[in-house]
């Protein structure tokens, strides 16, 4: 098999989104460590881990238009370099607000990949939808190794060369985008960022009952992800008592449950409704949340992780949703909004739920989650009986046939 400058593209793009989850997933498993050294609450340090969401978030929409004048190769590249030096910096934090504020700039550096290399690859490649998914498939992958890695080292060596495993991973990825990536023409080198943008258009998009109603049911889901992808190791470590290490282990097959759920309860949306998909990822959340507090032995661990994993999987229902409610020209422009819209206001999920661990508990700051995903599942279940009840509405009105 010959390789070609097209899967050099694509081996860059699902290497930069690996190395830039690596460097966002090294922080989780040593929270208790940096907590230590700097007399952090769980609460502040939820803090940081929101502002690195929200930047990541704030990032994604910009980028695409960014990329649009200045070319994705140098968005990509800057993305990649910026998650190094970033993660350098974590390390050598001398004070809490540096780490901090180090932890928003990563944050900013890695959001600015996804939307473009997404867009790159789209231009690259008839296939799209292959493409996206082997680039996609970055995520899980450092999911597997980042926790287990970071909680190791961290073992040995100290949380700060924990967090360094970040650059580690985004070092020669640099080298591999510079390489790989060739200079790509922009798509709009001289239109003026500004004059794109139209705050008409994008309160029209979210605006539209459908895909408001997605955008707030997002924003829940996203909330639970984000408290569970902050805080499980610690979770684990505190509540049910394990060791950093197999904290790591269980942090890595919650990701693996999830990689291999998205694509399934995306599969799954198609058949059934997208609905009824999210459902399902929320009942096996509330499920998987209660087990993960009060279930027995490694046995229920095992169990929750893999419903937890299969519930965070919701976004493969509910995003292709929006897209039914959008043109074919409103879908780049809107996907990144709605992405933003509910990623922004979700990255509280960190603060809020070490805020509810410093003040009731793991326990109770776990079952909340619980109760969010019930909540959604009752507005799911509500929705579909409002529906039915109009479409019987309708069917009893609609005139009979004529008699004449």
């Amino acid at each position: 098999m010959v390789w070609s400058t097209e899967r050099s593209v694509l081996a860059a793009c699902t290497m930069a989104f690996f190395a830039t989850m690596v460097a966002r997933l090294a922080i989780s498993p040593v929270v208790p460590a940096i907590s230590a050294e700097f007399g952090a609450s769980n609460a502040v340090i939820g803090l940081a881990l929101s502002g690195m969401w929200l930047a990541y978030a704030l990032a994604q929409f910009p980028s695409g238009l960014v990329g649009d004048r200045v070319g994705e190769r140098l968005v990509i590249l800057v993305a990649v370099a910026g998650t190094a030096v970033a993660s350098l910096l974590l390390a050598v934090s001398p004070f809490f607000w540096t780490f901090l504020l180090f932890t928003v700039v990563l944050g900013g550096a890695a959001g600015l990949h996804y939307s473009v290399a997404t867009t790159l690859l789209s231009r690259t490649f008839e296939n799209t939808g292959t493409a996206v998914g082997i680039h996609s498939a970055g995520a899980p992958v450092a999911g597997l190794v980042a926790p287990v890695g970071a909680a190791y080292v961290g073992t040995l060596f100290g949380w700060r060369y924990a967090v360094a495993l970040g650059a580690v991973a985004a070092v020669p990825t640099v080298v591999l985008v510079a390489y790989g990536i060739p200079r790509v023409e922009p798509q709009h080198p001289e239109a003026p960022i500004r004059d794109r943008v139209s705050s008409g258009v994008l309160f029209d998009l979210l605006s539209r009952p459908p895909i408001a109603g997605t955008v707030v049911v997002s924003v829940l889901a996203a909330f639970v992800w984000q408290g569970t992808a902050s805080f499980l190791p610690t979770f684990l470590v505190e509540h049910r008592s394990y060791s950093e290490t197999t904290a790591g282990i269980v942090f890595s097959a919650y990701f693996v449950a999830q990689g291999v759920g998205q694509p399934g309860i995306g599969w799954l949306s198609d058949r059934i409704g997208r609905e009824r998909a999210m459902g399902l990822c929320m009942a096996s959340g509330i499920v998987g949340y209660t087990l993960y507090v009060a279930g027995p032995g490694l046995g229920t661990v095992a169990a929750a992780t893999v419903l937890v994993g299969v519930a965070m999987s919701w976004g493969s229902a509910m995003l292709p949703k929006v897209l039914d409610h959008m043109s074919a020209q409103e879908e780049g422009l809107g996907f990144g909004l709605v992405r933003t819209t509910y990623m922004v206001v979700g990255a509280s999920g960190s603060v809020g739920v070490g805020a509810l661990a410093d003040l009731f508990g793991w326990a109770t700051a776990f079952l909340v989650l619980a109760g969010i995903q019930g909540a959604i599942l009752l507005a799911l279940l509500g929705a579909g009986a409002r529906r039915q009840l109009k479409s019987r509405h309708k069917d009893e009105h609609r005139p009979g046939p004529s008699t004449e």
